[in-house]
């Protein structure tokens, strides 16, 4: 395992974090640490997780797994914005209220006193970023939070952050984490430069692909019965699953027949050497998913290689967005 820094932190975390959403819902929970154990075992020092996942079961789990294990050494990551009572018009976005209530709120489920990350899930346009802002400042202030990143910001909000840090004198985002893998290109538009320019960790989340990637859906085939996009009703992952992904797929085949290695083992392998890039997400449901998503470290690649992936997989494209809608930003429409 090597380590990279976390943007400008001076932070060392693994190139691969673990992801944790499974746990707690379709990983059981004595599964869950299981493979936190695992990942601890194999040099994993970064784990991310969120307060919607599985609504606070799945940073339950990851307290336990580190209360057992030890939380020193582990650079802990959650997330706040997604609702967490339907009931309550005020439990979800960006406001200062629900920021410093779910603080609270996951510092108590991850059983611990500080959050090294603390992370906006989403971005919100009717809440200003300086509200947002310093709510953070005050919790890594008041020694609860050391750091503060964004995921699935556009590459303008997070230098609008940068500004209005810079000018209130605000903590100041230190990474990002968006959607990246070779089905979905686009942040090496805009998001890249603008991480390299100002110094700021990527933390890429779905570099299989939320699954299309690991080799188990074909062209023409029934999908395979606990595949995600089999049991998910979800329109988007319908409109996911087209003809350009299969030519991806088909494209990644015979490379990763000649390298020895798995179909998502290549794919993990390429989103982590990407420039640009600090530590890609990996989200495994099962023990056996993890040993498969730690070969991709074994894999390697020639210019020839990334020449052929980028003839299938063309830079800054995407033939399987993984954020879209009105409510996005505009680069991941």
């Amino acid at each position: 395992m090597q380590y990279r820094p976390l943007g400008r932190t001076g932070v060392k975390v693994s190139e691969i974090c673990l992801g944790a959403m499974m746990f707690g819902g379709r990983t059981a929970h004595e599964d869950g640490i299981a493979i936190i154990d695992a990942a601890i075992d194999r040099g994993i020092n970064f784990i991310d997780t969120a307060n919607v996942y599985n609504q606070g079961h799945s940073e339950e789990v990851v307290g336990e797994a580190l209360k057992r294990r030890g939380r020193d050494a582990i650079v802990l990551a959650t997330k706040v914005h997604g609702n967490m009572d339907g009931e309550d018009p005020n439990a979800n976005g960006n406001s200062r209220r629900h920021i410093i209530q779910q603080c609270e709120a996951s510092l108590r489920r991850l059983q611990t006193d500080w959050i090294d990350l603390y992370q906006i899930h989403r971005p919100q346009a009717d809440i200003p970023i300086d509200e947002t802002l310093r709510a953070l400042e005050d919790l890594v202030r008041d020694g609860k939070v050391r750091y503060v990143g964004a995921s699935t910001f556009a590459a303008w909000q997070l230098v609008e952050s940068f500004w209005v840090s810079e000018k209130q004198n605000l903590v100041r985002f230190i990474c990002e984490q968006p959607p990246y893998n070779l089905l979905d290109r686009r942040i090496e538009r805009e998001l890249v430069p603008v991480a390299q320019q100002f110094s700021m960790a990527i933390i890429p989340w779905s570099p299989l692909g939320g699954g299309l990637l690991t080799g188990k859906y074909r062209r023409g085939e029934p999908l395979p019965e606990d595949g995600r996009f089999t049991l998910s009703t979800a329109p988007m992952h319908r409109r996911r699953m087209n003809d350009r992904v299969f030519d991806v797929l088909e494209g990644m085949e015979p490379m990763a027949q000649g390298k020895g290695c798995t179909v998502s083992q290549l794919a993990l392998a390429w989103t982590l050497q990407q420039p640009g890039i600090t530590a890609p997400i990996i989200g495994p449901r099962t023990m056996e998913q993890f040993q498969d998503n730690m070969g991709a470290l074994d894999v390697e690649f020639s210019d020839e290689d990334l020449q052929i992936i980028d003839s299938f997989a063309p830079p800054g494209e995407s033939c399987s967005p993984f954020y879209e809608g009105d409510w996005g930003p505009a680069q991941y429409r």
